[in-house]
């Protein structure tokens, strides 16, 4: 495109973040761009590393330095200028952050505009519309704090009766021997600490676990001056379940130390009586934030005509929202934490429609995941309806519906990784149709029906199923074949497969995108088992031990403690992340640096991306393990690239590559598509063909047209979501399902197979 003097153009000139190679381009402004390419190939790079960050850290700089601590810290990019920015708003796939108190109500504002409504018509009459909210004292139930629910203690598994004090009595790792909680007890003076609990008299064990704060008496040496005793209970509550993080919480939870169950006052309504009896049409407020959004809009318009109808129609037009974008199934007083990653960034997406700013930059990053076909028509007109109120759309994505209704189209390429970092093609999508780049390539493809499809002659049998909105379903899941389950959001596919499978073939592997364990410090090499084997590798070519090769470990700079970087508390000013000036960013002592195995350090070899160390390695264990995660799209990523920085489809893929070399087992994957470049997709389905070859069963759910017409046998979920689904429409071959006319997705995939643009259905 043309470069122009006016503000009509986002400018960029120089940007070499990541892997950027010096690129400059105009961005039209008002417009929806969308931005395409492989995985690696830059996008994220441009989009959210340089754009969005600049943005975002301009924007803050606006405030006072003690807004500014609580706000994210941007480091600036690297490049050299850039003119013309507005607001930059990020929604991404990342979970909504809250507590249990934060959900789907009161994260769109619908919570605050039903209070109102409830204070103005509600019978009785008990007050105004901060009463009719669970996070005020005056409204929430007295007995769970408006939580819903309340924690139990389980003694019995806390404390280990044959125990004593000094033995290890109380379970709970926090307060073993040693530490800090357990000197508590020990030290307080009131118990022999070599005595088993279950000696102990009525009056010690009440003193042990119920006591209230006192001033010991006789403490022991090493007591604090002004510390007081506290029971076991009172200080655990205290510790855990009142102020504790919700990381530790289900962690107690997961050991089983503590017991959640409905708050038996409010049944999980979070309010209190006089609350709970004020109602409208017969129902409370709790019991409208319980209907599912769209029986939520049918009570509604129920409600008569009058003074409440400007709040009325205000709140049914939010909700229209949240059903027109796919998530009709939801509740208002479903917990933001239980929201999938699409579910999370819809759910942002229909918060900002309401919003009266213009001229804002509205960055979304693969809005299409976890959507049916069908909702992707929605997403596409909403995201016009912000562009349509003065907003530049910036949207990174690979669904082929979403690229069609691009104003304007950024290719980047022409690879992953340092292959990628350059524009390849910029223009509309009538040029774009007939460009030679990857991508362009890809959506010029005919799709096709796997032919033939396998047969299996044993099933995976379900009786019976009714988690959450399965509607009572027996079916039969063919062994040793690929299976795809599919269906609209919320439509009962996971229910049915991670619910259901799990739970009655338990040899059942899950490979899913959730956070993968390790330290901060854990990365591609050492997640995947081949880091062990480097260190021997460069230990025995240069005969010094393996452990200098570890940043966690004798080699590590002592600087930075092997980080790599230094950080700086500023109390109320924000945090100053640096470069460690000692090691220069490359966590080891500069002896460490000096042994090379074939010209490079251990440093450079962690730098090296999988497809260079598959060329740069000799053992053969190590070169296997690189073959399998090149094989699942990962080539582009480094050894040494840490796992906290992965997206979910990556983390999902990097599990996938570890199951390769394994056979017979049953594998569920849930949408491994996600974040994948259409002509990876082809790559996946060879993997899963692969496992499958192996003697694997493999059930996916997803929403990919590629892998459905790929598949051997097809489950179609639905009709609807929520309460509207939970029913099997279909069940049988991909050519079977085109022959089916009551299936929405039957009726996507036709329209697929034909080249049509989806986008018009």
């Amino acid at each position: 495109m043309k470069a122009s003097n006016d503000h009509n153009f986002i400018r960029i000139h120089g940007a070499r973040e990541n892997n950027l190679k010096n690129i400059s381009i105009d961005i039209p402004k008002k417009k929806i761009t969308v931005f395409t390419g492989l995985s690696g190939s830059g996008k994220s790079s441009l989009v959210f590393s340089t754009i969005a960050a600049e943005s975002q850290r301009q924007l803050n700089e606006t405030f006072s330095s003690f807004i500014r601590h609580r706000l994210p810290h941007y480091g600036q990019p690297d490049v050299d200028a850039m003119e013309n920015l507005s607001p930059a708003i990020i929604i991404d796939q990342k979970p909504l952050r809250g507590n249990a108190r934060s959900t789907v109500g009161t994260i769109t504002d619908i919570n605050a505009m039903l209070r109102l409504l409830f204070s103005r018509i509600g019978k009785p009459f008990i007050g105004y519309s901060n009463l009719f909210s669970f996070n005020h004292p005056q409204g929430m139930c007295p007995e769970c704090q408006g939580i819903g629910r309340v924690r139990r203690i389980r003694i019995d598994k806390l404390f280990d009766t044959s125990k004593s004090l000094n033995q290890g009595a109380i379970l709970h790792r926090s307060f073993s021997p040693g530490s800090a909680l357990w000197k508590r007890f020990v030290l307080s003076g009131y118990f022999n600490n070599d005595k088993p609990l279950v000696k102990y008299t009525k009056k010690e064990w009440e003193l042990l676990l119920y006591q209230e704060e006192i001033k010991p008496k006789n403490p022991a040496r090493g007591w604090w001056p002004s510390a007081s005793y506290e029971g076991v209970i009172p200080r655990f509550t205290k510790r855990f379940l009142t102020k504790g993080p919700e990381n530790v919480e289900g962690e107690n939870e997961q050991t089983g130390f503590v017991e959640t169950s409905t708050c038996p006052v409010c049944q999980g309504a979070r309010l209190n009586p006089l609350v709970l009896s004020c109602r409208i049409n017969g129902k409370n407020i709790a019991d409208y934030a319980s209907l599912e959004i769209n029986e939520l809009v049918s009570q509604l318009q129920k409600v008569k005509p009058g003074e409440a109808k400007t709040v009325t129609d205000s709140i049914i037009h939010r909700l229209t929202e949240l059903e027109n974008i796919g998530l009709g199934y939801l509740s208002l007083d479903r917990e933001t934490a239980t929201l999938s990653g699409g579910e999370s960034q819809r759910v942002k997406m229909v918060r900002h429609l309401g919003s009266s700013l213009s001229d804002m930059t509205y960055i979304f990053d693969e809005p299409s995941t976890g959507l049916h076909p069908r909702d992707v028509r929605q997403l596409n007109l909403l995201m016009q309806s912000l562009r349509d109120k003065g907003n530049t759309i910036l949207v990174v994505e690979h669904d082929p519906d979403v690229i069609h209704e691009a104003d304007h189209i950024i290719d980047m390429g022409p690879g992953a990784g340092k292959y990628g970092g350059k524009i390849v093609f910029q223009g509309e999508l009538k040029e774009f149709k007939s460009a030679s780049t990857i991508t362009a390539e890809y959506l010029r493809q005919v799709p096709k029906l796997k032919t033939p499809t396998r047969i299996s002659t044993s099933f995976l049998e379900i009786r019976g199923a009714d988690l959450h909105n399965l509607k009572n379903i027996s079916i039969d899941i063919p062994k040793d074949v690929l299976t795809v389950v599919t269906g609209v959001a919320g439509s009962g596919k996971s229910s049915l497969i991670n619910g259901m499978v799990p739970r009655l073939y338990p040899e059942t592997v899950c490979i899913d995108q959730k956070a993968l364990g390790g330290s901060i410090r854990a990365n591609t090499a050492s997640f995947s088992g081949i880091l062990d084997r480097i260190r021997e590798i460069f230990a025995r070519e240069n005969r010094v031990s393996p452990s200098l090769f570890s940043a966690n470990s004798e080699g590590a700079c002592p600087a930075c403690k092997g980080l790599g970087v230094i950080e700086t508390d500023l109390a109320f000013m924000d945090k100053v992340t640096e470069t460690c000036e000692v090691c220069k960013g490359k966590r080891f002592k500069e002896k460490v640096l000096s042994y090379l195995l074939k010209g490079k350090n251990i440093d450079e070899v962690m730098r090296l991306s999988i497809e260079e160390a598959l060329t740069y390695f000799e053992d053969a264990n190590v070169v296997k393990t690189l073959e399998e995660l090149q094989k699942v799209g990962l080539g582009y990523m480094t050894l040494g690239q840490p796992l906290s920085s992965l997206s979910g489809g990556e983390r999902q893929r990097l599990k996938l590559a570890a199951e390769l070399k394994k056979s017979g087992r049953i594998y569920i994957l849930d949408e491994p598509s996600t974040g994948l470049h259409g002509s990876d997709v082809a790559r996946l389905i060879v993997l899963l063909n692969e496992l499958v070859g192996l003697g694997s069963t493999v059930i996916v759910i997803e929403h990919n047209l590629d892998i459905i017409a790929q598949s051997d046998w097809i489950i179609d979920m639905g009709p609807g979501a929520g309460r509207d689904g939970g029913k099997v429409l279909f069940s049988g071959t991909p050519a079977e399902l085109l022959k089916n006319k009551s299936s929405l997705t039957g009726l996507y995939l036709t329209k697929y197979l034909k080249g049509e643009d989806l986008a018009k259905l």
